[in-house]
């Protein structure tokens, strides 16, 4: 299915490319220098547009350059049909040729807004309550959760470490990493120093970790660093690195970390029912939300994930759920008596922008049977 969403980037960059070639070489400017050759006009045009692509590959890539064309065409698109509407219906004369640079405007907003989105991590904070006994102080617990931080997209070591910073002021008695905490090409000096962030984070419990698609690597060493090298930097800064195993966290309260269904062959969460009793609160790590009925039919009692990033970009922001790839996108859903958490991610893959959702941490205070005044 990525395989078609991808192929269709490409098309669909392509078919923007053209069109938007087409539209140029209607301009004015680019006519009266062409002399009203057409021809000529559309070499101008092509000239101009090349420039500007291979300037915007030079500096963001190639798949940020493709999401740009796709998002000027369809905003293009959208002002040529109105001013076609207000010539046919509205009886009015108007220039087609303002629809461009228009739409050249409007693209260049959404897209601020959009990296704007991609690159300002904000806190989002859930209250869950649980009718068990968590054992803990004031029947209370703190999670913070971050997934797909893919180091050296959005941000190096450097705004890493100080987002931990902000993380270790709210005092958690945890901190969870739900998988792709790095990306196929994130440097060594980023996953280093990122790691040593995480060994600085100042938690009453420590800090859990799990393995997401990303962190496995898709393209050999290409990185300088291998999975296991991966692994064992963060055990050496106190990260504790789950792979299907449960483990006592405080009080009653435990922590089940899954491996990436894509690239390990994992236990089923009936392997676990006779460790999942009722007075154990369980909180599942699980990169991909994919397996839910599964996990609610364990009797779980939360399960935290990423790897959607929260839909990334209108309008494909639902495409994994429409094809059954995804069970949910983003945010809190409560299926029988287990509680599913989907972060849209601090970080982000290959792309600048985001559209429709956020980058964030989240927040997550859980409170026990009549924790009641005692909530924080």
């Amino acid at each position: 299915m990525w395989l078609m969403i991808f192929g269709s980037v490409i098309l669909g960059s392509i078919a923007g490319m053209i069109y938007i070639l087409n539209r140029i070489s209607k301009f004015g400017i680019i006519k009266r220098i062409a002399r009203n050759k057409k021809v000529m006009s559309y070499v101008l045009a092509a000239v101009a547009e090349a420039i500007v692509v291979l300037g915007i590959y030079l500096i963001l890539g190639a798949w940020n350059t493709m999401v740009i064309c796709i998002n000027l065409l369809c905003i293009w698109l959208i002002c040529d049909l109105i001013t076609i509407l207000i010539r046919k219906i509205g009886k009015k004369e108007i220039n087609r040729n303002l629809a461009g640079p228009v739409a050249i405007l409007l693209t260049v907003v959404y897209l601020m807004y959009a990296y704007y989105l991609a690159h300002n991590v904000v806190e989002t904070n859930y209250v869950i309550n649980t009718d068990k006994n968590l054992g803990t102080e004031n029947n209370h617990f703190r999670v913070v959760a971050l997934a797909d931080s893919h180091l050296g997209t959005t941000f190096g070591w450097q705004e890493f470490a100080g987002y931990m910073e902000d993380i270790s002021a709210l005092e958690p008695d945890v901190v969870v990493i739900a998988g792709d905490y790095v990306d196929d090409d994130s440097g060594l000096e980023d996953m280093v120093k990122c790691s040593e962030a995480l060994g600085n984070l100042k938690t009453k419990y420590g800090v859990y970790f799990v393995l997401g698609n990303h962190d496995k690597g898709y393209y050999g060493t290409k990185r300088g660093y291998s999975e296991q090298e991966l692994i064992d930097t963060l055990k050496a800064n106190h990260v504790k690195v789950l792979h299907d195993e449960m483990v006592l966290v405080a009080g009653n309260v435990y922590i089940l970390g899954r491996p990436d269904i894509s690239h390990y062959a994992r236990n089923d969460m009936s392997e676990y029912k006779c460790e999942i009793t009722e007075d154990k609160y369980v909180i599942v790590l699980d990169h991909e939300p994919n397996d839910y009925d599964n996990e609610a039919a364990s009797g779980v009692d939360m399960v935290i994930s990423g790897h959607t990033h929260g839909g990334q970009l209108l309008p494909i922001t639902y495409v994994g759920e429409w094809f059954g790839i995804n069970d949910k996108t983003y945010g809190l859903e409560k299926i029988d008596n287990t509680d599913f958490v989907v972060t849209s991610g601090i970080g982000d893959w290959a792309l600048d922008f985001k559209s429709g959702c956020i980058s964030e941490y989240v927040v997550l205070d859980i409170y026990g049977k009549d924790a009641g005044l005692n909530q924080r």
